[in-house]
C-alpha cells in the first residue's frame, strides 16, 4: 500500500510501544513528545515547548526494555519496536524521587498560582518533603519588571536557555558547583543592575515562580485570557492578555508566526499605559480666549487652564462644524488630517475615506512620512511595491544577512533574536551603521561607516561586484532593465577611491560586496538609518540596486526588507493613509483607478496628490491651510524643527485630536475627543512581514471614551456622509473590495488564524511568503535600476556647530513616549532624557556620565544627562527623542528628501557643552 512501509507503520513515523500501546513518533519527535500527543502524561520541569531539550531535571525518566538505566523521555527519540514504560514502578520511582527532592529544595512561599513542580507533586501524589531544606537566597526586587524569587528555584536552566539560546542576550548563567550552584545575572550582580534588558522570556519560561513580573500578579487568577497582538513595533508579535477586573495582570508571548512565543520588554510589560491617570475620558474643547501658542507648557495635570469638559455631542458638533465651515469657505485644500499607524487597518481605511470624501482633498498622511517614506518611493520606482519581499524568519534560509541603518535589537527586538539565531547557526551576519549597535557582537563583518556617506559605500560595492564579474547576468538580462545606468554611475566609486570618504578600508567593502554577492541566498535589512536623509531614496536605490544586480531577490533567504517602525505602518499605508495613492497603492493622479474608487465610494474624488506632513505644516504657515483632523499622531513632539511644526499647530484657526492623552499636540487643539487604546478595540494590523493579524479587544474603554471607528463615524455623518457600518468586520468586507492584496482574507478567517500574509487573492490561497518569484509588479514585469548620485546632507559640521546629532528610538520608549513614557516599568528603566556620547568627547569638554549637557542647534537648544558610549564614533552624539523635557526635534533639520518627502532626522550639526549652573 501507497505511504506505507514494510513493517506496516506509516511513512516516516517510528511506530514503537508507549505503556503497552501501540504508538506512532513523527520524524524528530522525542518520546515525551510523541507521549503528549497521544494523550501520555509523564513528568517534565526542565522541558517546555520552544527551547531546546536538555535532560537535566531527571523528572521525565522512562524505562525502555533491554536498557539498564533509564532515558529522559525529553531528551530520547523512539525507535522501531521500542517497548517504552512511563509509569512502571522503576520509572514512577525515580520521578516522584526527584520531585520530592526538588520540593525540599524550595521555599514554602508560593509566587505562581501555576507552578509545574506543584502541579506534577500533586498529580504523582507527592507528600511532604523528608529531605532538609537548602539555605535560601534573598528575594532580589532590584528590577522594575522581573523579581528574582531563587528560593523558589529547581535549577532547570529553562531562563538560562531562554535568555541565551532563544532571545541571545547572554545575561543569565550558572555559576559555582554541587550544593552552591546558582542561577547568576552576568558576574553574580542583582537583576536590576546587570545587563538585562529586561525580555522577561525567563519569566515566561520559569516553572516555579523564581522569575515572575514584578509585584503579586503570579497569585491572582484573571478572569479571562484575550488572544491579540502587540501594539508596538512593527514585528507583530502575537500575545495573550490575562485580565482581572478590566485591567490587565500580565502578558504572556503567543506562538505566532513572527514571534513563536518571544516577546520584548515594551511588549510584555509596557501594557499599564491604558490605567494612567492622564487616560482621557470626557470630551473636551478649548475655553474660549486662550490663545494658542508654540511655546505652551505641556502640563496634562493643567488642562483646566486650557479646556473644559462637555459631552460628546457638544464636541462632536464643534469639531464637525469647523471643519466643515473651513471646508465650505476655502475648499477642501484648506483641510488636512494625520491618520495614526497605531490604530487598525479599519481605522486607517475609514480615517482616509474621511479626508477624501469628506474634505475633498488627498491631504492625508500619517507617521511614514517620517519613517520609510524614501524607501517606499525607492521599491515602488524600481520594482513597483513597497511591501518586503521577504518575512523576517527567512533569515533561517539565508546564507548572508546584511542589516545596515537599523539599530534591531532596540527597534524590532524580537526580530533581532532571529537575526541572533542565524549568526549563531553558522550564517554570515554583516552590520553596517554608524553605531556600533549590539548586534554587532554577532557580526561576521561590522562596518562602521562615517553618517551620511551611505551611497559611497553601497556603491563601491556595486563598482566591486561588477569589476570582478559578479554580476549575475542571466538574472539582469531576464529581469531587470537600465542596468548601463548603474554600470555607469559607478565608474567613479571603486572601494580604493570611497574608503576615505566612508571611513571603511578598501580591502573590507571588497570582501563584503563579494560575500554577499556570491552567497546562494543573501538577505538585506535596513531601518530609518538608511531612510531619513535626504539622500534616503538613493540609500535605498543602492540597496535596491545590489539585489537586482545579484539576484538575490525572489527566493527564499534573498531580498529586501525596510524594518517598519510602528505596529501598523504597513498596514496604514496599505490602506491608503498617504497623499499620493489610494488603498493598495493605486496613484490617485491614475484615471482609472480614481473612477474604481469614486464608483466604490460613491462620490468626486481630487486628482491631485495632497500634501505630505511637512508639507501640511509649511502650508499652515503660508496661510493656504487652515484646518486640520489629527488621530493618534504627535506632530509636536515627531515633527522636524519641533519650533516651526508648533509654531503651525498655533496657527490653525481649527484643530480636532483624537487620543489617549493630552499629547503635546492635543494643546494646541479646538477639540479633545477621548479615543480606544489598543487593548480596548479589535480590528486587523499589519506587521512588517505582511502578515494582516486579527488584535481582539481585551478590555473597555475607561469612562466616556470611545472607539475610534465610531469617532471617525460620527464626524463623517456631521459632515453629511452616510455612513452606518455596524461593526470593524462591516468595514474589512468593504476593504477587500477595494484591496486586491486582501481578497482572499475573509474575517472569518482570520478569527481562525490570527495571521494570514498577503498577497491573498483568494480563500484559499495560503499567502505569498516571498514575493517577486516570476516577475516584478511594474508596467514592464521587470525590476528597474535607479543611479544613486552622492550628495551630502542639507547641513554639515562646522566650527561653531562641530559635532553630528543622530536620532532615534530607546529599547524601551517607543517613538513620541506617549504610551511608554506612561508606563510604571519602562520609565523606571529609562526615566531621563539622555545625550550618548564617546567618552572622550565628553572628557573633551570637561563633562562625566551623568553631567547635564546642553545641545545646540541652529533651529532650538536642550538640556539632557550624559551618558558615555563608546559604540559612538567621535564627534557624533544620539538622542531618543521620546522625552518632551528634552525634546531631539527642537534641533533636528526640516530638509526634506526630493522624492519621498522624508526630513533628514539622522543628520544636523549641533555644539555639545556642558551645562554649568543648571540644577538636575
Amino acid at each position: 500500500m501507497a505511504g506505507v512501509s514494510p513493517n506496516g507503520s506509516q511513512a516516516g513515523l517510528t511506530t514503537f510501544s508507549l505503556d503497552g500501546c501501540s504508538v506512532d513518533a513523527q520524524p524528530g519527535e522525542t518520546i515525551l513528545q510523541a507521549a503528549r500527543r497521544h494523550g501520555v502524561e509523564i513528568p517534565h520541569l526542565c522541558y517546555t515547548d520552544g527551547l531546546r531539550p536538555d535532560g537535566n531535571c531527571r523528572a521525565c525518566v522512562v524505562e525502555i526494555s533491554g536498557e539498564r538505566p533509564l532515558a529522559p523521555s525529553c531528551c530520547r527519540t523512539p525507535t522501531e519496536g521500542m517497548q517504552v514504560s512511563s509509569h512502571s514502578e522503576r520509572a514512577r520511582h525515580s520521578q516522584k524521587m526527584v520531585l520530592e527532592l526538588l520540593r525540599s529544595d524550595v521555599a514554602d512561599t508560593a509566587y505562581t498560582r501555576e507552578s509545574e513542580l506543584e502541579l506534577w507533586a500533586d498529580k504523582l501524589d507527592i507528600g511532604p518533603a523528608r529531605f532538609p531544606a537548602r539555605a535560601q537566597p534573598a528575594q532580589d526586587v532590584s528590577h522594575p519588571a522581573i523579581a528574582v524569587n531563587l528560593d523558589a528555584c529547581i535549577q532547570c536552566t529553562r531562563c538560562q536557555r531562554a535568555c541565551r539560546e532563544e532571545q541571545v542576550n547572554d545575561v543569565i548563567g550558572y555559576a559555582q558547583r554541587g550544593s552552591q550552584a546558582e542561577i547568576v545575572f552576568d558576574i553574580a550582580d542583582p537583576m536590576g543592575h546587570s545587563s538585562c534588558v529586561g525580555c522577561g522570556e525567563c519569566v515566561q519560561a520559569c516553572p516555579t515562580g523564581a522569575l515572575m513580573p514584578a509585584g503579586e500578579v503570579g497569585l491572582a487568577a484573571p478572569d479571562k485570557t484575550v488572544d491579540s497582538v502587540c501594539p508596538y513595533c512593527g514585528v507583530g508579535c502575537l500575545l495573550t492578555y490575562h485580565v482581572k477586573d478590566n485591567r490587565i495582570l500580565y502578558v504572556t508571548g503567543r506562538d505566532g508566526p513572527a514571534n513563536h512565543g518571544r516577546l520584548c520588554v515594551k511588549g510584555r510589560f509596557g501594557f499599564d499605559y491604558v490605567n494612567h491617570p492622564h487616560r482621557l475620558t470626557t470630551p473636551l474643547i478649548r475655553k474660549p480666549g486662550v490663545p494658542k501658542s508654540a511655546e505652551v507648557s505641556f502640563d496634562p495635570d493643567g488642562w483646566r487652564d486650557i479646556f473644559r469638559e462637555v459631552d460628546w455631542d457638544e464636541a462632536l458638533d464643534l469639531a464637525a462644524e469647523g471643519l466643515k465651515k473651513i471646508r465650505d469657505q476655502h475648499g477642501g485644500q484648506a483641510l488636512a488630517g494625520f491618520g495614526s499607524a497605531k490604530g487598525s487597518n479599519e481605522e486607517a481605511y475609514l480615517f482616509q475615506k474621511l479626508v477624501r470624501t469628506g474634505f475633498g482633498t488627498n491631504n492625508v498622511d500619517h507617521c511614514t512620512r517620517l519613517c520609510h517614506a524614501s524607501s517606499v518611493a525607492a521599491l515602488l520606482e524600481g520594482i513597483g511595491s513597497a511591501a518586503v519581499s521577504n518575512q523576517v524568519e527567512d533569515v533561517a534560509e539565508a546564507e548572508v544577512i546584511v542589516v545596515i541603518g537599523s539599530n534591531t535589537p532596540e527597534n524590532h527586538p524580537v526580530a533581532a533574536t532571529f537575526m541572533k539565531n542565524a549568526a549563531k547557526a553558522g550564517k554570515t551576519l554583516i552590520v553596517m551603521d554608524p553605531r556600533r549597535t549590539e548586534l554587532a557582537r554577532h557580526a561576521s563583518y561590522y562596518l562602521q561607516f562615517k553618517p551620511d556617506t551611505d551611497v559611497a559605500l553601497l556603491n563601491a560595492m556595486i563598482y566591486t561586484i561588477i569589476e570582478e564579474d559578479l554580476v549575475n547576468t542571466a538574472f539582469v538580462e531576464q529581469r531587470t532593465e537600465d542596468f548601463e545606468l548603474i554600470r555607469h554611475n559607478v565608474a567613479g566609486f571603486s572601494p580604493e577611491e570611497m574608503a576615505p570618504v566612508c571611513g571603511i578600508e578598501a580591502a573590507t567593502i571588497r570582501e563584503v560586496a563579494r560575500r554577499y554577492a556570491t552567497a546562494s541566498g543573501s538577505m538585506i535589512f535596513w531601518g530609518m538609518g538608511i531612510s531619513q536623509h535626504i539622500h534616503g531614496t538613493d540609500n535605498a536605490r543602492c540597496l535596491i540596486a545590489l539585489a537586482l544586480m545579484t539576484g538575490q531577490v525572489g527566493r527564499p533567504g534573498t531580498g529586501l526588507h525596510p524594518l517598519r517602525g510602528q505596529n501598523n505602518v504597513q498596514g496604514a499605508s496599505d490602506s491608503g493613509l498617504i497623499p499620493m495613492v489610494f488603498p493598495d497603492y493605486q496613484r490617485v493622479d491614475n484615471d482609472a483607478a480614481r473612477e474604481r474608487f469614486e464608483a466604490l465610494w460613491h462620490t468626486a474624488l481630487d486628482d491631485k496628490p495632497g500634501l505630505t506632513v511637512v508639507e501640511i505644516m509649511n502650508a499652515i504657515l503660508d496661510g493656504s491651510l487652515h484646518g486640520m483632523y489629527i488621530m493618534g499622531e504627535n506632530p509636536a513632539m515627531s515633527d522636524p524643527n519641533l519650533h516651526h511644526a508648533r509654531q503651525a499647530l498655533a496657527g490653525l484657526d481649527h484643530l480636532v485630536v483624537q487620543d489617549l492623552f493630552l499629547t503635546e499636540t492635543a494643546f494646541f487643539a479646538d477639540v479633545v475627543l477621548p479615543a480606544s487604546a489598543f487593548p480596548e478595540k479589535t480590528g486587523t494590523f499589519t506587521n512588517t512581514d505582511r502578515r494582516v493579524q486579527l488584535g481582539r479587544r481585551a478590555l473597555d474603554p475607561p469612562g466616556d471614551a470611545r472607539q475610534d471607528l465610531d469617532i471617525i463615524q460620527d464626524i463623517a455623518r456631521r459632515l453629511g456622509l452616510d455612513w452606518h457600518y455596524a461593526d470593524v468586520e462591516s468595514v474589512f468586507v468593504e476593504m477587500r473590495q477595494a484591496m486586491a492584496s486582501i481578497g482572499g482574507i475573509s474575517w472569518q478567517r482570520l478569527e481562525r488564524a490570527s495571521s494570514v500574509t498577503y498577497p491573498c487573492t483568494s480563500e484559499d490561497d495560503p499567502g505569498q511568503p516571498v514575493v517577486f518569484q516570476d516577475d516584478f509588479p511594474t508596467a514592464s514585469g521587470r525590476g528597474r535600476f535607479v543611479p544613486a548620485r552622492l550628495i551630502s546632507a542639507d547641513e554639515l559640521p562646522d566650527k561653531d556647530f562641530p559635532y553630528v546629532l543622530i536620532t532615534g528610538r530607546q529599547l524601551e520608549h517607543w517613538h513620541t513616549g506617549a504610551m511608554t513614557r506612561r508606563s510604571r516599568v519602562l520609565d523606571a528603566i529609562e526615566p531621563e532624557p539622555v545625550i550618548n556620547i564617546h567618552p572622550e568627547d565628553l572628557a573633551g569638554i570637561g563633562g562625566t556620565e551623568g553631567d547635564l549637557l546642553r545641545v545646540v542647534s541652529r533651529r532650538g537648544e536642550l538640556i539632557a544627562y550624559a551618558r558615555a558610549d563608546s559604540s559612538m564614533r567621535r564627534e557624533e552624539i544620539f538622542i531618543p527623542f521620546c522625552y518632551q523635557e528634552a525634546a531631539a526635534n527642537l534641533l533636528t533639520n526640516e530638509a526634506l528628501d526630493p522624492y519621498g518627502k522624508i526630513p533628514e532626522f539622522k543628520y544636523c550639526a549641533v555644539q555639545v557643552e556642558v551645562a554649568r549652573g543648571v540644577e538636575a
